[in-house]
């Protein structure tokens, strides 16, 4: 039996753990109040930005802007003043919440209307309305309101106030006239979810594609919406490899995509991007697990670098066709990965050199060839007679130039052979007279 302590002689709770478990406390208890459940995503793609404009329009539509706050940070509002942005919307009704590809904005009775370009970590929250979090919103349930990351602020004539975060500062707000009409959201492709294309269109627009399938899906200006963890579930529902090359598909491959693009999204809006709620046969679950930890149904996924971004995928099942190397490849995309130009359609990702760039390395090697044999003393090999120019590997002036340059070697060649065998006679010739001479002293 433990002998027993006095209370005011029991060991003491460090602060710090104290101000942990207060804080736990207070965020279980303010989810309790408020009805919150902890939604976690990667970052924000198609579903989590459609989650939020249904969020919006839940909650928001029909209601009269009171109050504005803009943020002083010109990186992220984008070439308005705040004094102008708040006074543009100020006393304005939201009519709609509309969205297109990771774009949304806010319908109001006249122009010009917000519009917010999510970036990696943008999220909309809306006071005491569960809306998707995302592992990179940096917002959580104790923090201030609305939060010191707050790009975008506005209370409704109802008392609902909106708040518009981004903590890395990579999204954008802007006031535009018509959004749909302006860049970036008129250099969008069809959305992925209210503009699919027919599985006709999708096959015949991949066959004529020379770009790797991951890398294409993410370009917005093909299809808008898909992101990265998107990109890489769709891929692995379909079995094909992030770097296969899209013309390549075969008929029955660029059906399954069709499909599966269809599935992984439709499914994730339906839940609300609440990805607790994905199938556990999803390879989201596992794609940023450490490589060697990360597992679906039983079959190891491994990390490459497609299309620019960090890709999990599972070899045993996601084979690549052709004689690719993939950790060969993996070095050299990655290098010509700024220089690709998604949106070309005969663009493969990899710039050559043109003609006279080429030209211009075959006359430098080569000048600097001719000058090496110029230096060297002895004369160079003979051309055999089957040899041609082209085997050279040079362009016409230079081969000339290098032809006299050998014709002229066989010429020095004798001259400094000739200018020796004098040398040397003389040193003879001086040899036997002073041999002569000193025989003549002796005697």
């Amino acid at each position: 039996m433990k002998d027993w302590v006095r209370p005011d002689q029991q060991p003491k709770t460090p602060k710090r753990k104290l101000s942990l478990e207060r804080d736990r406390r207070r965020t279980r208890e303010k989810a309790t109040v408020i009805g919150i459940r902890e939604r976690v995503s990667a970052m924000p793609e198609l579903p989590e930005v459609e989650a939020a404009r249904r969020a919006v329009e839940e909650n928001c539509v029909g209601k009269k802007i009171t109050k504005c706050v803009v943020a002083d940070d010109s990186k992220v509002i984008d070439a308005v003043s705040r004094s102008d942005f708040e006074a543009s919307v100020l006393g304005k009704l939201i009519v709609a919440a509309c969205r297109k590809g990771k774009n949304m904005w806010l319908q109001l009775d006249s122009p010009p209307f917000p519009s917010f370009q999510f970036g990696m970590a943008g999220a909309i929250y809306i006071k005491g309305v569960a809306v998707t979090k995302y592992k990179r919103s940096a917002v959580n349930d104790k923090d201030e309101w609305p939060s010191k990351y707050s790009k975008f602020f506005i209370e409704l004539d109802d008392g609902l106030e909106l708040s518009f975060t981004d903590k890395r500062r990579f999204a954008r707000v802007r006031l535009l006239k018509d959004p749909t009409s302006m860049p970036p959201i008129s250099e969008l492709g069809p959305d992925a979810l209210l503009e699919p294309m027919t599985l006709e269109e999708f096959s015949e627009s991949l066959h004529k594609k020379k770009n790797e399938i991951k890398a294409l899906l993410l370009d917005q200006s093909y299809i808008s919406g898909i992101g990265n963890w998107v990109a890489d579930e769709v891929l692995y529902q379909a079995r094909i490899h992030p770097r296969q090359v899209a013309s390549s598909l075969s008929d029955e491959s660029c059906s399954t995509l069709y499909k599966c693009i269809k599935e992984v999204i439709e499914k994730a809006v339906e839940v609300g991007a609440d990805s607790s709620q994905y199938p556990t046969s999803w390879i989201f679950h596992s794609r940023e697990k450490k490589p060697g930890k990360a597992f679906v149904d039983g079959k190891k996924i491994d990390f490459i670098t497609a299309g620019g971004r960090t890709t999990a995928y599972v070899p045993e099942l996601q084979k690549l066709s052709g004689s690719q190397d993939v950790k060969d490849t993996g070095k050299a995309r990655r290098q010509t990965s700024k220089k690709t130009s998604l949106n070309d359609d005969n663009s493969d990702g990899i710039e050559k050199p043109t003609i006279r760039e080429e030209e211009n390395l075959g006359s430098l090697k080569s000048k600097k060839r001719t000058k090496a044999g110029a230096k060297a003393r002895k004369p160079s090999k003979k051309k055999k007679s089957g040899e041609s120019d082209e085997d050279n590997g040079g362009d016409a002036g230079t081969d000339q130039d290098k032809d006299q340059v050998e014709k002229k070697k066989p010429g020095q060649v004798a001259d400094r052979k000739q200018a020796g065998g004098e040398k040397q006679s003389k040193k003879r010739v001086q040899s036997s007279q002073n041999s002569r001479s000193a025989k003549r002293k002796a005697k």
